[in-house]
C-alpha cells in the first residue's frame, strides 16, 4: 500500500513537471520534454498520453529536436477542454469570466447592482445565477470547469470575509451561501495577479485597484506578497489627513474618502448620478472645472498614500487599475507631482506610474487565472477524474 501511494505521488509530481514545461516551452516535442525534465522518454510519453486524454494538451505539426534530431510531434497546451470560473462581488457590480487552460478568456459577464442595498444572502443569490449561466454556456462550448475563485472587497481568512466595510459585511462565511465549491480571496490581491498574468506588468509592481473602495496588491518576483495574515494591501485605509472625514473602517481621513469612486463623483457634483463614471469622463473631456478639480484633489491624495507605500515597499512600478484606469489621463500628473515632491529628498526618481490594460476586469481574470495556475501545477486529480465535472450545477 505504501509503495502504491509513493508511486501515485511520484506520478502526480511528474505530471505537474511535464505540464508546466509544456506551458513554459511549448510547442515542444516529447523527446525535448524528456531532455528538459530529466525524465525518461517512456515516462514522458505516458505523461503526455494522460494529458492528451484529459484534454489538457494537444499534439499537432512537427518540430525538429536540434540540428540532427528527427522531427517530432509538437505538444502544446490545449484550450479546448479545461477551464476555470472567476467571480467577483464588488460594491456596485457582480462579474464572472471563464478562462481556458491557455489563459484565453472564453466568456465574460458583468451585472450592475448596488450590493450595499442587499444582504449577503441576496447578493450571493444573484451571484449564483450569474455563475450558473457562465458554467452552462461553458459546457455548451465543450469546456469543463476545473474550479472557481471569488474576489471580494475585504480581507479573507479561510473562506471567511472578516469585514467588507463598503458592503457592510462582517464575518460572512462564503461556503454557507453558495451551492458549489469556491476559493475566496481579496479583490485587490486577485487584481494584482490578473495584471501579472493577463496584463503587461513586470515581475515587481504595486497594483492599485480603484473602485468605491481602494485596495492594492504587491507582486515581488512574480509572486503576490500577502503579509503575515494575508491582509496586506489595504491602501484605501492609509490616512492622508488625520482630521479628515470619517471612514466606514472606523478611522478618519482615509484615502478612500478622497480618491474612492464615491468621493470622486461627489466632488465632481455627480453624487448619486446614474452612470456616474461615464458622466464624469464626459465632463473631464469637456474640461468641466468641477470634474477636473475632483481628479486633481484625488490624484494628490493618492500621491500622498503612494508615497508611504513607496517608502515601505519600494516597488519598481505602480499600476493604476479599476476606475483609475479610464481616469488615468487626469490623475497621472497630480499623482506623479505629489510623489516627486515628497520623495525627492530621498530618491533620485519615483517609481514608474502606468495604467492597467485590464481596468475593472483584473480581479475576475486573476480569480480564474489562480485556478488555472493551480491546475497546471497539480493536474493529477483532473487527469484521474477527467470525465468528472466539478462545476456548480
Amino acid at each position: 500500500m505504501t509503495q502504491a501511494v509513493r508511486h501515485d505521488s511520484m506520478r502526480a509530481r511528474n505530471l505537474g513537471v511535464v505540464l508546466a514545461e509544456v506551458r513554459r516551452s511549448g510547442p515542444v516535442t516529447r523527446a525535448a520534454l524528456a531532455e528538459i525534465t530529466g525524465l525518461t522518454k517512456t515516462t514522458v510519453s505516458k505523461m503526455v498520453g494522460d494529458l492528451l486524454r484529459a484534454g489538457m494538451v494537444t499534439e499537432s505539426g512537427t518540430l525538429r529536436d536540434g540540428e540532427r534530431g528527427r522531427p517530432g510531434t509538437a505538444v502544446t497546451l490545449s484550450g479546448g477542454r479545461v477551464a476555470a470560473l472567476g467571480l467577483e462581488i464588488n460594491v456596485d457590480y457582480l462579474s464572472a469570466c471563464v478562462v481556458d487552460l491557455t489563459l484565453t478568456v472564453r466568456l465574460r459577464y458583468a451585472q450592475a447592482v448596488d450590493n450595499r442595498a442587499s444582504s449577503p444572502v441576496e447578493t450571493f443569490s444573484h451571484l449564483r445565477r450569474l455563475a450558473h449561466r457562465a458554467v452552462d454556456e461553458a459546457r455548451l462550448a465543450g469546456l469543463v470547469i476545473a474550479g472557481s475563485t471569488l474576489a471580494v472587497p475585504g480581507p479573507v481568512d479561510d473562506g471567511l470575509v472578516h469585514a467588507a466595510p463598503n458592503l457592510g459585511w462582517h464575518d460572512v462565511r462564503v461556503a454557507d451561501l453558495l451551492d458549489f465549491p469556491v476559493e475566496v480571496d481579496n479583490e485587490a490581491n486577485l487584481a494584482a495577479l490578473g495584471e501579472l498574468w493577463f496584463g503587461a506588468a513586470p515581475g515587481d509592481f504595486l497594483h492599485v485597484s480603484g473602485e468605491i473602495g481602494i485596495g492594492a496588491g504587491l507582486v515581488v518576483g512574480g509572486a503576490l506578497f500577502r503579509g503575515a495574515r494575508g491582509l496586506a494591501g489595504e491602501l484605501g485605509h492609509v490616512v492622508v489627513s488625520p482630521d479628515g472625514p470619517a471612514c466606514r473602517c472606523g478611522g478618519r481621513g482615509c484615502l478612500e474618502q478622497y480618491a474612492g469612486q464615491d468621493a470622486l463623483l461627489r466632488a465632481a457634483g455627480l453624487a448619486g448620478a446614474p452612470e456616474g463614471v461615464p458622466r464624469l469622463l464626459e465632463r473631464l473631456e469637456a474640461g468641466h472645472r468641477d470634474a477636473l478639480g475632483a481628479c486633481e484633489r484625488a490624484g494628490e491624495a493618492l500621491g500622498v498614500a503612494l508615497t508611504s507605500a513607496v517608502h515601505l515597499m519600494d516597488p519598481g512600478t505602480i499600476v493604476l487599475g479599476g476606475v483609475f484606469a479610464p481616469l488615468f489621463p487626469w490623475l497621472r500628473d497630480p499623482v506623479r507631482e505629489t510623489m516627486t515632491a515628497r520623495l525627492a529628498a530621498m530618491r533620485h526618481a519615483v517609481p514608474e506610474l502606468t495604467v492597467s490594460r485590464l481596468g475593472g476586469d483584473a480581479a475576475t481574470l486573476g480569480a480564474a487565472g489562480q485556478v488555472i495556475h493551480r491546475v497546471v501545477a497539480d493536474p493529477w486529480s483532473h487527469v484521474a477524474t477527467a470525465r468528472t465535472d466539478p462545476a456548480p450545477r
